[in-house]
């Protein structure tokens, strides 16, 4: 049985929110944590750090999909994702750019890593999509709406959607959306 929006337009859905954005704010401070403690030579502590973050991370996707805030069928996320990594290589790039005009070498170095994992994390959804992805054709006659902030296509009728929806890649309300 999937635990796929089971608390979405209920009394739940509140709660279930809070807790989500909760643990995603918990995952970002224990990395940040884990990464003060290797700056301070503590890589045990370090490490505790990095295992609570991961298991914080795996907690706001269950509450994510406890609220369906992505959506079931996620091949057209995946593809919107897959660009956004794709594209964010030379965006990381050229903020790291930045940062080694500015002196801040080290942190320059460290981004220039960040932005070769992008492309890469753009190259594995790739070949997700390739291999176990569904063609890509929108159905005849189908409405869709597109994010002008990140190309985020949603096929259906966006209108139907909560008045506080927003787009499942970048977080733009769903007013701002075009129909394409």
């Amino acid at each position: 049985m999937s635990i796929f929006g089971l608390t979405k337009g209920t009394e739940l859905e509140k709660l279930v929110q809070g807790a989500m954005q909760a643990e995603a704010n918990g995952t970002m401070m224990y990395y940040a944590l884990a990464r003060l403690a290797k700056e301070q030579g503590m890589d045990e502590v370090a490490e505790k750090f990095i295992a609570s973050a991961n298991q914080e991370a795996v907690h706001a996707g269950f509450y994510a999909i406890l609220n369906g805030k992505y959506p079931q069928d996620f091949w057209s996320l995946a593809r919107t994702l897959q660009q956004a990594e794709e594209s964010g290589e030379q965006k990381v790039s050229a903020m790291a750019a930045k940062f080694r005009e500015a002196g801040l070498t080290e942190a320059a170095d460290e981004m220039e890593i960040f932005a070769k994992e992008e492309g890469h994390h753009g190259a594995v959804l790739k070949e997700i999509l390739d291999k176990y992805g569904p063609d890509t054709q929108i159905p005849a006659g189908a409405t869709v709406y597109v994010c002008p902030v990140c190309g985020y296509e949603y096929i259906g009728d966006i209108n139907k959607e909560p008045d506080d929806y927003t787009c499942p890649l970048c977080g733009q309300p769903k007013t701002i959306f075009k129909k394409k």
